[in-house]
């Protein structure tokens, strides 16, 4: 025998979000307290610099700042810096508290006079960047050439850290 179907009846109920205050209307708002809770309960610790890269390098000025390469090598760091228009004197390398800074300024101005016309431009621009150094840098002898708009820093090794890497034999207790 077969058996027979029966049909139960189904109670569709809408359930709503308890409300919990003044801006539950306001969708940015709630948006912006569901980011916030995000954030506070995110299992994250937050990076310092020398965290992200191995100088611990920081920018400082405009958004115009110059393209960077950082290179370690086995006996000196070089940190070298595309500076197109500039000449060597508009370009500053110093040491200032266990700081590599590299600074300069652009200035240009053009003018064109013609039958009917008078062009003037002028542009103007500073950069600044700042590298922290590693603790083996011999600072005594740390140099900079500048060389087709491009500006290279060498930054020698201390003789304690160009020593080759030693060997320790493991041996079975």
């Amino acid at each position: 025998m077969a058996e027979a179907e029966s049909k139960v009846p189904v109670r569709q109920q809408r359930e709503t979000a308890p409300s919990s205050g003044l801006f539950d209307w306001h969708p940015f708002e709630t948006l912006r307290r569901q980011i916030d809770r995000l954030f506070e309960d995110a299992p994250f610790q937050r990076a310092t610099p020398s965290d992200l890269e191995p100088f611990g390098r920081f920018s400082l000025g405009w958004a115009t700042t110059p393209a960077v390469d950082l290179v370690e090598k086995d006996q000196e760091y070089q940190v070298t810096a595309e500076l197109p228009g500039l000449d060597e004197k508009n370009i500053e390398v110093k040491l200032h508290n266990g700081s590599l800074v590299i600074s300069g300024e652009k200035k240009e101005e053009r003018e064109e006079k013609d039958k009917g016309y008078f062009l003037s431009e002028r542009r103007f621009g500073a950069f600044r960047r700042a590298f922290r150094l590693p603790e083996d840098v011999d600072k005594e002898k740390i140099d900079a050439t500048f060389t087709k708009g491009v500006l290279t820093v060498r930054l020698p090794k201390s003789a304690a850290a160009q020593k080759p890497e030693k060997v320790i034999s493991v041996k079975a207790a």
